[in-house]
């Protein structure tokens, strides 16, 4: 209780919004502001009167923060905290790859680092990917979209366009196999399964919905079934439970955990406010096209 008083005391003091993701730790979800996804956090930071972000997240997510706030100061507590996805594809390799395919469209998954979407056309997020082909770039001859095969994959079923991809993938969502679906239909008989577009196809296949973590929140609340098996990184459930207290929610595994994801907690919020560390900069020249590729997305609605 001593280090949530301080933190809220310093974060009035500095005029600080706390934003966490779906994934944090429960006590870090319960003292910010916004829990969310990504992209979504931080559009939510950037119409706030705020002067310091505090996000809890990963290294990608305080980029995008930056970017989409650029006269605000935006913390990330847990220094150390990656994307093992983002860190999949650099902008040296885009540029290969844009290059051995001259003319092609290039989409970036919202997990990307801001030199790689400084190389694309479009970003998109997994709730939204969709419709950014089908839409936005229905015309394209070739589309090179990076860095997450099963995204692509997912993506690919839904609209039959094929795509020019990068070798990435979430590890965390890699680890969900099909025979973990099979287990906890058989734990949890009657429970309906809702898995992220990131996981394997061929786990997508036998999944009652596909759906994004914000789309899981609404699926959750939609659904006539009182059981939830809920195929991402059981952060989020924490936050499904408090938003819908009358149903169950069982993680598909407990192997599907991101480390990344769990190295905020109250003591390095605490630090990051007190010594305003570990502030995120994204030079200019970067961040402008960046926000190109972000303002693509944005501009016909997330």
């Amino acid at each position: 209780m001593e280090i949530i008083e301080k933190i809220k005391k310093l974060k009035k003091e500095r005029k600080a919004v706390i934003l966490a993701h779906n994934y944090q730790i429960p006590e870090v979800q319960d003292i910010a502001d916004f829990v969310g996804d990504s992209l979504g956090l931080s559009i939510q930071a950037a119409q706030t009167d705020a002067q310091v972000i505090v996000f809890c997240g990963v290294h990608f997510m305080a980029e995008t923060a930056k970017i989409l706030s650029p006269e605000k100061t935006v913390l990330l507590p847990a220094r150390d905290a990656g994307c093992p996805m983002a860190d999949m594809i650099t902008a040296n390799q885009l540029r290969d790859l844009k290059a051995a395919h001259p003319g092609a469209k290039v989409m970036c998954y919202v997990n990307t680092s801001a030199e790689v979407k400084a190389e694309c056309d479009l970003c998109c997020t997994s709730a939204n990917a969709v419709k950014m082909v089908g839409e936005v770039l229905k015309d394209a001859e070739e589309i090179i979209f990076v860095p997450d095969q099963y995204l692509a994959a997912f993506v690919t079923a839904k609209t039959g366009r094929k795509f020019i991809t990068w070798p990435g993938f979430c590890p965390t969502h890699a680890r969900i196999l099909p025979e973990h679906i099979d287990a906890a239909r058989t734990r949890h008989p009657g429970a309906v399964v809702m898995v992220h577009p990131e996981c394997r196809p061929e786990v997508a296949a036998i999944a009652d919905m596909v759906i994004s973590t914000g789309g899981m929140s609404r699926y959750a609340r939609e659904t006539t079934a009182l059981e939830i098996i809920v195929g991402t990184e059981p952060g989020i459930i924490h936050r499904l439970k408090k938003e819908i207290p009358d149903k169950i929610f069982h993680p598909v595994s407990d192997a599907v955990i991101c480390p990344n994801m769990k190295k905020t907690n109250l003591e390095k919020i605490l630090w990051s406010l007190e010594d305003m560390v570990h502030p995120i900069e994204v030079p200019e020249a970067i961040a402008g096209r960046a926000r190109r590729c972000i303002d693509a997305m944005l501009s016909i609605g997330r």
